[in-house]
């Protein structure tokens, strides 16, 4: 297959919906020979908000120590082959379709079909393989004690802060969904833990403890190096990502952390950008604690300055939640639907606009929305979303936006 051939196969397999279970990924992972090789360090990474900036800072920490490192994240922005990385490149095109031409022989002798999810990151587990990785950073996509990623095993297992999202799938209340992420603790492995509220902290000690996991909680954000990433929540994640290298046996001096650190890339997390003279933010905050993350980041960067929003969001998602806590940063609001199945109507989205909300106009789409808050001045907010935002870089960019419905 071409690269667009195997990309259009890829996404077809979203067909095949989500399925929550270790079985179907540790079949297709043996039989494409994706397991990570023996030595190989992996940290596994869980959480509700901030996996993915956690992730980056300990693979970008772990290249500036010489470590060739694989990076496994999800969902895309814009491209799917950002979510497989090595030492910061994403695969290349033809090795992508030539691997997804043989995973789909593979896949296809096999029933249940392996899903969407399950083939990408037995694409990413093999490609480190062929690339001899000696580090693997892989970010749950979704809960942990059934994601296909607990499916590697780990040698060092961490948790970002824990909040409500994917409900429907883990649970209704955050000590529920904290059992969840648990799930990817292992005997006598070292599990490393962000702060949490007392419920999840009682709840990820007594997982520990069944599992005989050695549990530590981070007790004080990282000082003293500068984080590129902006929002102070970041310094609390820099410090889980060092607490992370320094269980799997890193060697971390000054140098290696600063240079780590101050390189660090995350697109799509508050992520600033100047476009036709106008500076524009670009947040994925898609549940009310990003929400909140968002709103402590803007204020700190901001002040008392208002934004133009630009907002919309997934179905699933507590949108009457993220919206109380973004609609005080605006002072006009640009509603619309994103470029997924799983989009909302803008009337719908509109309809949960909290009391008192500024006024607000609904659009057909991302850049319908976005014309209409360039018409004003002053920063252009694009939030609640990652769908969204992945839009919104294409746009702005230049690239060509790969939809995507996980």
């Amino acid at each position: 297959m071409t690269y667009s051939e195997s990309i259009d196969w890829l996404f077809s397999t979203q067909m095949f919906g989500i399925k929550l279970g270790l079985e179907g990924p540790r079949r297709l992972l043996k039989e494409y020979l994706a397991f990570p090789a023996h030595g190989v360090k992996v940290i596994h990474v869980a959480g509700t908000n901030g996996k993915g900036s956690t992730c980056a800072m300990i693979d970008s920490v772990a290249r500036a120590a010489g470590y060739r490192c694989g990076l496994f994240t999800s969902p895309h922005l814009i491209d799917y082959r950002e979510r497989i990385r090595v030492s910061g490149v994403e695969i290349p095109e033809e090795n992508c379709a030539a691997m997804l031409t043989e995973l789909r022989a593979v896949c296809e002798a096999l029933d249940p079909h392996p899903t969407f999810f399950e083939i990408t990151l037995a694409l990413a587990m093999r490609w480190f393989r062929e690339r001899e990785c000696e580090m693997i950073v892989l970010e749950t996509g979704m809960g942990g004690r059934l994601d296909a990623t607990t499916a590697v095993p780990a040698d060092v297992c961490a948790i970002t802060p824990v909040g409500l999202d994917h409900m429907q799938w883990l649970g209704d209340t955050v000590e529920a969904i904290a059992v969840e992420k648990a799930g990817i603790f292992v005997e006598g492995v070292p599990a490393i833990s962000a702060p949490q509220e007392e419920g999840v902290r009682r709840v990820l000690e007594k997982e520990a403890n069944e599992r005989r996991c050695p549990l530590s909680f981070i007790d004080a954000p990282l000082q003293g190096y500068p984080v590129a990433l902006p929002g102070p929540h970041q310094r609390w994640n820099a410090a889980l990502a060092l607490e992370c290298l320094h269980a799997a046996g890193v060697h971390l001096d000054y140098g290696v952390v600063m240079h780590g650190l101050s390189t660090v890339r995350w697109p799509g997390r508050f992520e600033r950008i100047t476009y036709k003279g106008r500076e524009v933010v670009l947040d994925g905050a898609h549940n009310p604690q990003g929400a909140a993350v968002l709103a402590s980041t803007w204020k700190e960067e901001f002040g008392a300055r208002k934004a133009t929003l630009v907002f919309s969001a997934v179905g699933g998602k507590d949108i009457a939640g993220i919206l109380e806590l973004l609609v005080p940063l605006a002072e006009k609001i640009h509603i619309c639907p994103v470029d997924t199945p799983r989009a909302v109507a803008a009337e719908e989205l509109a309809a949960a606009l909290p009391e008192g909300a500024p006024g607000y106009v609904c659009h057909g789409g991302f850049e319908a929305a976005f014309a209409a808050a360039m018409e004003g001045d002053g920063i252009v907010l694009v939030a609640g979303s990652l769908f969204l935002v992945g839009e919104a870089k294409a746009f702005l960019e230049g690239g060509t936006f790969q939809g995507s419905a996980q």
